[in-house]
């Protein structure tokens, strides 16, 4: 009964571990930070970006600054006054919900004539039904998903590991 109980264990702590464990860690503009003059869009051009995981804005703190806005305050490059402010220069947005994504600087100029300005497109969390091959929000329903092979390794350790108690 024990040996049931720890595979039981094990299998649960694998099941809500590993989602964390395959969220990526983005860095907007690799070396050259959250700055002017870069091409932000070129940038995210062939990453994919999924719920869970991270955006971190590097830049000089007061030089900055970085706010999620709608698609319309995207095009005018203008926040509302309601928007959040991130100036820390070393900003972490978490991707929590799927879909497009829009970030400024709100420094005036910035943004309209100095291209300080990011758009994404947010997927599903790996692994999760919306990111299954074949469905329609796939990446590519021709690639294997990665996560999918994970998990299946994942849960033959486990059945292994519970064999070995039982």
């Amino acid at each position: 009964m024990a040996s049931s109980n720890i595979f039981f264990i094990i299998a649960i702590v694998a099941f809500f571990a590993v989602p964390s464990c395959l969220a990526t860690e983005f860095t907007v503009g690799d070396e050259k930070g959250w700055s002017l003059d870069f091409d932000y869009q070129s940038w995210a051009a062939g990453k994919e970006f999924h719920v869970g995981d991270k955006l971190v804005f590097n830049y000089r703190a007061g030089a900055h600054n970085v706010i999620g806005v709608s698609g319309i305050e995207f095009q005018q490059c203008q926040a509302s006054s309601n928007n959040t402010v991130r100036s820390t220069g070393n900003d972490v947005i978490t991707l929590s919900t799927p879909g497009r994504k829009w970030y400024i600087c709100g420094v005036p100029g910035h943004c309209a004539a100095r291209n300080m300005k990011l758009n994404i497109t947010v997927l599903a969390q790996v692994g999760s039904p919306a990111t299954a091959p074949g469905s329609p929000t796939s990446p590519s329903a021709a690639t294997p998903n990665v996560a999918f092979s994970f998990y299946g390794w994942i849960a033959v350790m486990v059945s292994f590991i519970g064999l070995a108690f039982v």
